[in-house]
């Protein structure tokens, strides 16, 4: 069934009622009541960084929980015993001498003046040596070892590109007994 007309109708289009658009701030959704009802972007925004932190906070303990829970090996240390390696000369020397190492790994020193010196500890069971070259300009230059303060051995260069070497033997360390 067609609708009655009605008397308002001219043809135009309608027009929306404006009548609570307004610079006011309470028709603008501003009013004590209005901002109760919703939050502001503020407090979203604060909440957000709360969550990011505590969420970046447990990731931290997880983490650290994970590296440090599993057990770490004992480590071993070797009984040693100071050497003192000595090169006595004039002008300069390459040096190669053993210090504290498992591995028994040696220590380079290119081109040392002389007269030279050093103390170090050396693993029992390994052979603390001293090995001295001489340079292009030749000349004279001797190598001494002690062990635990008691000479052990001397050796001496000479010449251009001359070598001597200094070693000994260190007992082996005692075995442990398991209490």
């Amino acid at each position: 069934m067609p609708s009655a007309p009605n008397p308002d109708d001219t043809g135009a289009p309608e027009v929306a009622d404006t009548s609570e658009c307004s610079d006011t701030p309470e028709a603008a959704g501003n009013s004590p009541e209005a901002s109760e009802k919703r939050p502001s972007k503020g407090a979203d925004l604060r909440g957000i960084a709360v969550g990011g932190v505590l969420l970046a906070g447990c990731a931290g303990v997880v983490v650290y929980g994970v590296l440090h829970t599993a057990e770490k090996p004992e480590r071993h240390h070797a009984p040693t015993a100071a050497v003192t390696y000595e090169v006595e000369g004039k002008g300069r020397a390459d040096i190669t001498y053993q210090a504290r190492s498992e591995s028994g790994d040696a220590v380079v020193a290119d081109d040392v003046a002389l007269p030279w010196k050093r103390t170090v500890s050396v693993p029992l069971g390994t052979s603390p040596l001293v090995t001295i070259t001489l340079g292009e300009k030749g000349g004279r230059a001797s190598c001494q070892l002690a062990v635990r303060g008691r000479h052990v051995q001397t050796a001496t260069a000479f010449g251009k590109f001359g070598r001597a070497t200094c070693q000994s033997e260190l007992p082996s360390p005692e075995p442990s007994v398991p209490q």
